[in-house]
Parts: structure tokens; C-alpha cells; sequence
């Protein structure tokens, strides 16, 4: 049984760049300030907080300068099993 998403991706992605928008207000960094610190151009910055899109490597580098890299590499972390067929191949 699939897990019915309600939000399409690009509501998601959109919804995760306004979150590093306000993460990255709060710290009073300008755009430009974070796009030179991650080296992430401020075109793809200025992109990323209108639309949501960018590259996930773009995304680790921005996420590395505000302090989020944890957040990151917890991403996926926790097994998520849709029914026990899933639990019963885990490695």
C-alpha cells in the first residue's frame, strides 16, 4: 500500500526553500553574503528561494554554510517500511 502525498514537488521543494529563506533571514545573511560563503551562485540562490530549484549539490553546500549539514545527512536515515516484505529484505 502507497503512502498518498498530497503536496506535488514542486509544493515541496518550494516549501523547503522558504524554510532556508527564513533560516537564512533570521541569521541577517543577505543573498549575496550566502551565495559567496557557499559558493553557490547568486542567480542559483535567488532561483532556489522564488521557485525551489536547485541542485541537490547546491543545496548540501548552502545547507553546510548555515549550520544545517546535519540535517542533511540525516535525510533518509530512518527506514521508513511500507509493509514487511520491506522490514523482512532490509540489510
Amino acid at each position: 500500500m502507497t503512502e498518498f502525498i498530497w503536496e506535488t514537488p514542486a509544493e515541496i521543494t518550494l516549501d523547503l526553500a522558504k524554510r532556508v529563506k527564513k533560516i537564512r533571514k533570521r541569521r541577517k545573511i543577505t543573498q549575496k553574503q550566502l551565495a559567496d560563503r557557499s559558493n553557490v551562485s547568486y542567480a542559483t540562490l535567488k532561483k532556489f528561494e522564488q521557485t525551489g530549484q536547485i541542485s541537490l549539490m547546491s543545496l548540501v553546500k548552502i545547507a553546510m554554510e548555515l549550520g544545517l549539514a546535519d540535517e542533511i545527512k540525516t535525510l533518509f536515515s530512518q527506514p521508513v517500511y511500507l509493509n514487511i516484505d520491506e522490514v523482512l529484505n532490509d540489510e
